[in-house]
């Protein structure tokens, strides 16, 4: 799948852009400001509706108007599709596939695989288990249209058994009945998806094991595991258990929604004692064995974006990251750097055709 134009029409700081790709590499460089990231996010947004970095459509829309339009022309399995996706303000989102529009954004998700690294995904690392979760449940979702649909019903009956419970607690009443009824609909939603997780991860484990080897040259160990309470104990039961605590407490304290993954380097949690470079080195392994689960689900080579990639590595990551995306493996490859002759240095080095776009110069 290549990706062969981008037209962006007040898209964040773009007012009118058009950029012709090639299908091997393509790089923006500039200065911090100038829209390098915008543009990774453009393409991002054509492949999942939203903007990776700021989700709220509005905020997405240039200051001097009030819609956005992303364009985009690809080529896929021998065919050219158009996908444009456009938002005006006061009005719902629009996602278009060759003129037709989606009744349902989910129809589109894994059309149009892709895999972003960027500085941002050190929240992987930092933030709670719910941002691990919501990259768990991203790649399987982008192969596996069940699982989205599992994820999307059992998160609206977790808000209907939640706001259930408030109303429990604010007119002082329960209804053991009323209970019974969503725990059975969330064991329906939330079992595939625990089993699906685990699935998965035991595929997807070796893989990014493997790929962290290749980066750091076999000097570290780093282990990644899956944490749910549905290991010991079927959903049914861990709701019936904890009514108690859940009236207490007014929503849902046990589930699929509290699951977590342990990110470990060395036998030491990665938060606390991997370094900048060890940490930006665990995540970028976890994202190229996103990339090649992806692509081995789907059959499809998604696009890869490498967002701001050399920063806080060192030449020697650099280089190995490099030689891995020097493969048949990989596909269209999008790059944003600050430092264009380091950009050049690098690219230089794979012997691929590349575009060099730089931005900020009039």
């Amino acid at each position: 799948m290549i990706l062969k134009s981008l037209s962006l029409i007040n898209y964040k700081n773009f007012e009118s852009k058009v950029f012709n790709f090639d299908a091997k590499i393509n790089c923006f460089v500039g200065n911090n400001g100038v829209g390098k990231t915008n543009v990774l996010d453009a393409i991002y947004h054509l492949s999942f509706g939203k903007s990776y970095f700021n989700p709220v459509t509005s905020q997405n829309i240039n200051h001097n108007a009030d819609f956005f339009v992303i364009d985009g022309i690809y080529n896929k399995s021998d065919r050219e599709e158009k996908v444009v996706v456009s938002a005006k303000k006061g009005q719902k989102k629009i996602i278009k596939r060759n003129a037709k529009i989606y009744d349902r954004f989910a129809d589109h998700i894994g059309f149009l695989p892709l895999v972003i690294i960027s500085p941002v995904d050190r929240d992987l690392i930092t933030e709670g288990s719910d941002t691990r979760r919501k990259f768990i449940d991203g790649v399987i979702s982008q192969s596996d249209k069940t699982y989205l649909s599992n994820l999307l019903g059992y998160s609206k009956i977790l808000s209907q058994r939640n706001a259930l419970l408030k109303y429990f607690a604010v007119n002082n009443t329960f209804n053991q009945d009323t209970i019974a009824v969503y725990n059975e609909q969330l064991d329906g939603f939330g079992t595939p998806i625990y089993e699906k997780r685990t699935q998965f991860l035991e595929k997807f484990i070796p893989i990014f094991q493997e790929r962290y080897e290749a980066i750091s040259g076999g000097t570290e160990s780093v282990t990644l595991s899956y944490q749910s309470a549905l290991s010991e104990m079927p959903l049914q039961h861990l709701l019936t258990n904890a009514i108690n605590k859940d009236r207490t407490l007014q929503y849902t304290s046990v589930g699929i929604h509290k699951d977590d993954l342990i990110f470990k380097i060395n036998g030491h949690p990665v938060k606390k004692f991997g370094s900048q470079g060890q940490q930006k080195s665990y995540l970028i392994a976890l994202k190229l064995a996103q990339f090649d689960f992806i692509k081995q689900e789907s059959g499809t080579t998604p696009l890869l974006l490498l967002d701001d990639i050399f920063d806080k590595l060192d030449e020697n990551r650099v280089q190995s990251i490099i030689r891995l995306v020097n493969t048949n493996d990989f596909g269209q490859l999008f790059i944003s750097d600050t430092h264009t002759n380091r950009t050049e240095n690098v690219i230089k080095k794979i012997h691929q055709s590349y575009e060099l776009f730089q931005l900020g110069i009039n």
